[in-house]
């Protein structure tokens, strides 16, 4: 028997570009880092410490991070947001990979709403300069036609007059100016067209993994009220876990790091688990050893 694949997390798409942040004053340590600037500098650590199985040192340094600085981000700022959405995103991959799925499902609710507020207010912002844009362009195409057969016509002129020459030469520059005018345009609805494309795909990306989510533990309960207890649901499909080893790594340990929830005391389950990890032994606290009882002195 297979085990059940887990939800798709899927990364966020990378970063749009920005300026770089600026100099620090004269004698300042460092310069203010933004938020898109500490996903930059830790996103490789972190995923890479999802991908060991190191869930928990992962969630403690993004839920940190957005316990200091999320609330503080510009929701008029789409790549500070974009960020927002993506270290959510990221800090739901390690839950789950810790085994703590309702957490999971938190952070990618709120990667969702956060997407959605993005999306809406990119919108409002982006839709007036591309529509600015739209009216330039038509408006240039529109004009420099008519401006090309103008200059075509003086060309084709025998012995041009001073005044000819100086038109010449002016619609040769107007000609120039308009048509990088126009391909700078072109190329600014693309961008828009792809950002607000790529942030209605944010939203839509992590409301469909969180429903999943929300689906697959529901269907979790059902099978434990099935099982008979948290305890031998955990046991019977700690077998199908062990059984289906063409499941990836990354994806047995957070099922066994799930099954430990259900059931901390499983012994089976923190072997194996600590096995995926390469732990030689089991980690879990030994019992104290039984004191001697004294004889009472005669």
């Amino acid at each position: 028997m297979t085990v059940r694949g887990l939800p798709l997390l899927i990364c966020a798409l990378g970063l749009w570009g920005q300026a770089p942040p600026p100099a620090s004053a004269p004698g300042a340590a460092s310069v203010l880092l933004n938020l898109s600037d500490r996903l930059r500098e830790g996103r490789n650590a972190w995923e890479q410490a999802i991908q060991r199985g190191d869930g928990a040192f992962a969630r403690k340094a993004l839920e940190g991070l957005l316990d200091r600085e999320g609330a503080a981000v510009n929701p008029s700022d789409y790549n500070e947001m974009h960020a927002l959405v993506a270290i959510r995103n990221l800090a739901a991959q390690a839950c789950v990979v810790e085994g703590a799925w309702e957490d999971a499902v938190a952070h990618l609710q709120k990667a969702a709403a956060a997407a959605a507020d993005n999306a809406a207010n990119a919108d409002q912002t982006l839709a007036r300069i591309r529509k600015q844009h739209f009216d330039k362009l038509a408006e240039w195409k529109e004009a420099v036609p008519k401006q090309e057969q103008r200059l075509k016509s003086l060309e084709s002129q025998p012995g041009l007059s001073e005044a000819q020459m100086k038109t010449r030469s002016q619609l040769r520059a107007y000609l120039d100016e308009h048509r990088n005018a126009v391909t700078h345009s072109e190329r600014a609805l693309r961008a828009i067209d792809e950002i607000l494309g790529q942030l209605k795909m944010d939203h839509d990306t992590y409301s469909k993994s969180a429903a999943e989510w929300q689906g697959f533990l529901a269907k979790e309960k059902i099978e434990i009220s099935q099982a008979g207890s948290a305890s031998k649901y955990a046991a019977e499909k700690l077998e199908q876990v062990k059984a289906d080893d063409a499941r990836p790594r990354f994806e047995r340990i957070a099922y066994g790091r799930r099954l430990l929830r259900l059931d901390p005391a499983n012994t089976d389950t923190r072997r194996f688990v600590n096995g995926l990890m390469g732990l030689a032994e089991d980690e879990a606290p030994k019992p104290a050893p039984k004191k001697k009882s004294k004889k009472s002195a005669k």
